[in-house]
């Protein structure tokens, strides 16, 4: 009945090797799951293609031309040379995301870890990419042109402040979403649970609203997948283009 259990890593199989512990949790099995299963469809959708498609090869056509367009509207051209990195983040917080909300399953999503990770990743790219490009002249956009130089004391410190906390709305948008859902799922069907055993048609309403947040959930999870993408390319548009 506590909703907050769901969101607890557990130890599945303890497994040491060279005194390092990789030990397998249910947050590891159900990432590795999602990881499966996306190159399970991918690997099928792609195999054997068609002139006229199948439902798969649709589905895998269509994934990819929505991030390609994505990518390219949002960053570029140029950022095209990283549209596998920008598929494979949509493709794996969206496949974390569904496949949280399989009954008993563990959303990876919902530990700041996971997200965490990604967003550093995302930043360190941009950064990387940011000097590659405009050597030092990337750092100019902590102090936009045009700006009078009595406000340079007062707009750089802003600037950095907004640049460096850009993984961290990163990593706590997308967990604090995830959490929050998973949560309002959790009371709702604790109230059908102990709605039932008191009057079986007080449990009616709590069970609607029950289906209704959860097909709303499945469109927070796809939604979030697409926000983390849209970021990850407008981030990497400043690296290309310059603030």
């Amino acid at each position: 009945m506590n909703p907050l259990h769901q969101f607890e890593v557990l130890p599945l199989v303890p497994l040491m090797v060279g005194g390092f512990d990789l030990t397998i949790t249910n947050q590891a099995l159900w990432t590795g799951m999602a990881v499966a299963a996306l190159v399970a469809i991918f690997t099928a959708g792609i195999t054997r293609m068609r002139m006229v498609p199948g439902r798969l090869q649709s589905f895998v056509e269509m994934t990819v031309e929505f991030v390609q367009d994505l990518t390219k509207n949002t960053a570029g051209r140029e950022a095209l040379v990283f549209l596998p990195l920008i598929l494979s983040v949509f493709l794996f917080v969206a496949a974390l995301n569904l496949i949280g909300m399989v009954p008993k399953s563990f959303t990876a999503t919902a530990q700041i870890t996971t997200t965490a990770y990604m967003a550093v990743m995302v930043f360190f790219l941009v950064v990387g990419v940011g000097v590659y490009k405009q050597g030092l002249h990337f750092f100019a956009m902590f102090l936009p042109a045009g700006t009078p130089w009595w406000l340079a004391p007062l707009i750089i410190p802003l600037e950095v402040i907004s640049f460096l906390a850009r993984p961290l709305t990163l990593a706590v948008r997308l967990c604090a979403n995830m959490v929050a859902g998973h949560v309002l799922l959790k009371i709702f069907a604790s109230f059908c649970v102990m709605l039932l055993g008191v009057f079986s048609l007080a449990a009616v309403l709590p069970l609607v609203l029950l289906i209704a947040i959860s097909a709303l959930e499945v469109f927070v999870a796809l939604l979030q997948a697409y926000i983390f993408t849209v970021l990850t390319c407008v981030y990497l548009n400043d690296a290309l283009h310059g603030h």
